[in-house]
């Protein structure tokens, strides 16, 4: 029996074609979710313990696959998530609340790690004092 073309060509391709698939499918995630992927991998490694490491690594490689497969948003839309959070904010007093919105759309700066036990948002506000006017000499 001859073998076919196919059978002969099949081993030697079989890996540019695992390593084309696997390509793929990282680049099927939004780049910014590769770099927080990569960003929570180097804090897990900064763990104290072994145990600590092992299970953050294992987090945020469940996070990744289930970015994946889309299923982290639980089938809300941009709009949908974006209102939710608005509406979190009616908790707050009003005096921070405008500040609550601002961070809930996106502004502000971001620091830390799930790993590091917080991430934390902070925002800058800049406001201008009204200075009362000088008391007329007499």
């Amino acid at each position: 029996m001859r073998a076919s073309r196919f059978t002969v060509l099949l081993p030697a391709l079989l890996p540019t074609f695992l390593l084309a698939l696997h390509a793929g499918a990282t680049s099927a995630l939004p780049r910014h979710a590769e770099a927080l992927y990569q960003q929570e991998r180097a804090a897990c490694q900064a763990a104290p313990s072994p145990s600590g490491r092992a299970a953050c690594l294992k987090d945020a490689g469940a996070a990744r696959a289930e970015l994946r497969r889309h299923s982290l948003d639980n089938g809300e839309t941009p709009a949908q998530l974006r209102a939710n959070a608005l509406l979190r904010c009616r908790r707050v007093n009003d005096a921070d609340r405008t500040a609550c919105e601002r961070m809930a759309l996106g502004e502000g700066t971001r620091s830390g790690s799930v790993a590091e036990g917080a991430v934390v948002t902070q925002i800058t506000t800049t406001t201008t004092a009204v200075l009362p006017a000088p008391a007329a000499s007499r």
